[in-house]
């Protein structure tokens, strides 16, 4: 008798759970400010503009439930209902119809807007969604006393997708041919370069440059050399669930990347049969599974092939997305692609292909005058240099990672930044409680600048000489400075 997965579908389906409803809480408190109809850049708006470009064929372009009403509450009904659903999935209630309806919810939110649910942990978690449907039971509940066998494609499933995630992440640095991830060197940049980092980020860049290198080494070989070990024997798949996992919480530990380390950590068990998953249990349980004698009960075998099927045409295309090898597929795979890449469930990985190796940094203020100028302060991201940076993840506040990647690029290039000064300047009370500090609490400022900085950490004598953790050159003007005239944006002009 080979190994069963009972218990590994169990454990599996209640981490997914617990991510889903951390992904819809992270949302949720956000969701006004971000795609609200007064927010930055609202779903509403949005999918106006899409309908007048694409008509009928919005559907399928941009699949949402929010076409039926994108009001606030609809948004935040829709958002919290999501939350609930979370909830029923951790507790085994009716798994894969409520796997199903979270995967629609959570693609409707991505669908409606162009910026800010566009992450790899957001594309991450509806392909992870997807696949898990195959794992899912069906039924009105599961529990550990549901002993029917997942198929066992359905493992393997969630095993290419972890594989696909991780080879791709080591490819698309050396793919990218970027002179830092060839020599070892990106490492000695990262942990202040990164979007957001941790606590622990500003002594861990302290270290030694050969630790550096060692660690640019050692990440190539977990992420090129140890996806291998998924295909070979019980053991090997155990080596690599645990080197893979203390990876995931090394990462967690000195860079802030929402829910992506725990859901990739959630995917590592399917490496892990029910005999290895019962030493992680809890001592209760582990009697209460044993007493029960647990004997799988095998799936029907007419499902089993129907599902295989269906599993095939994945891996088929899952092969086709990854693209490594750069050149055009024939006209009928490329359709194909363009078809589904809206749903988001089929998709390419690959953080960081390019290592930065500055961090330019936004400085928003705000004058009555034009003569002074006070900050506005974000709450993640550096601004005081005194303000070291904290631990945030698993939520992500998603305005502060947007700010990371507007600063490596232009005014012209990021239109939602030219969006959120206009709320600043109009004091939209849900854009400003994303902030910090506002320094004009009474009545918004009539001007706005945003100036351009380098920012670097200091070394560690002079941060015990002054307690500041970050220095900074100032570059120039990233936006011109702006007023509202009317209802619109302007530049000002002094006599």
């Amino acid at each position: 008798m080979g190994p069963s997965y009972v218990l590994s579908r169990w454990l599996f389906l209640r981490s997914l759970g617990l991510i889903f409803l951390i992904a819809f809480a992270s949302l949720g408190v956000q969701l006004r400010a971000l795609i609200g109809e007064h927010g930055i850049w609202s779903a509403r708006e949005y999918l106006g503009q899409i309908q007048q470009l694409t008509g009928a064929a919005r559907f399928l372009q941009l699949p949402s439930l929010f076409w039926l009403n994108a009001s606030d509450a609809f948004l935040i009904a829709l958002c919290w209902l999501g939350a609930l659903l979370s909830v029923l999935l951790t507790l085994g209630v009716a798994p894969r119809w409520t796997l199903l309806a979270l995967w629609a919810l959570y693609l409707s939110f991505a669908s409606a807007t162009p910026v800010f649910l566009n992450y790899q942990w957001d594309i991450l978690l509806l392909e992870t969604a997807a696949v898990a449907l195959f794992i899912a039971p069906g039924g009105l509940y599961s529990g550990l006393d549901d002993h029917r066998a997942p198929w066992i494609g359905s493992i393997w499933l969630l095993r290419w997708l972890l594989f696909r995630l991780m080879i791709l992440s080591g490819l698309v640095k050396l793919l990218s041919s970027d002179d830092a991830w060839w020599h070892l060197t990106a490492v000695r940049f990262h942990y202040w370069t990164q979007p957001l980092p941790t606590a622990l980020s500003f002594y861990v860049q302290h270290l030694p440059d050969v630790f550096h290198l060692i660690s640019c080494a050692v990440m190539f070989a977990i992420e090129l050399g140890v996806p291998w070990l998924i295909f070979g024997t019980r053991r090997m798949r155990i080596a690599a669930a645990i080197a893979l996992t203390s990876f995931q919480v090394l990462i967690f530990a000195t860079g802030n990347y929402g829910f992506f380390n725990l859901l990739t950590i959630a995917l590592c068990i399917s490496l892990l049969d029910d005999a290895a998953i019962l030493t992680l249990l809890p001592a209760s349980l582990r009697r209460r599974v044993r007493q029960e004698g647990f004997v799988p009960v095998p799936s029907r075998r007419w499902s089993r092939a129907a599902r295989g099927t269906l599993a095939v045409l994945l891996v088929l295309v899952s092969l086709a997305e990854m693209r490594f090898w750069r050149r055009r597929l024939p006209d009928a795979v490329e359709q194909l692609l363009g078809a589904i890449q809206p749903f988001r469930s089929i998709n390419s990985y690959g953080l960081f292909a390019v290592m930065t190796t500055s961090r330019p940094e936004i400085i928003l203020e705000g004058s009555l005058d034009g003569r002074t100028w006070l900050p506005y302060e974000f709450k993640w991201h550096p601004g005081r240099l005194d303000r070291g940076p904290r631990f945030v993840a698993p939520h992500q506040p998603r305005l502060d990672w947007q700010m990371w990647f507007a600063a490596l690029g232009t005014c012209e290039r990021n239109p939602w930044f030219l969006r959120l000064q206009k709320k600043i300047l109009e004091g939209s009370p849900e854009v400003l409680g994303l902030l910090d500090v506002n320094p004009f609490p009474s009545s918004p400022p009539r001007l706005l600048r945003s100036t351009l900085y380098q920012y670097q950490f200091t070394d560690l004598a002079d941060w015990r000489r002054t307690g500041e953790l970050w220095k900074r050159e100032p570059e120039g003007a990233y936006c011109p400075m702006l007023m509202l005239l009317g209802d619109e944006l302007a530049v000002p002009r002094f006599p």
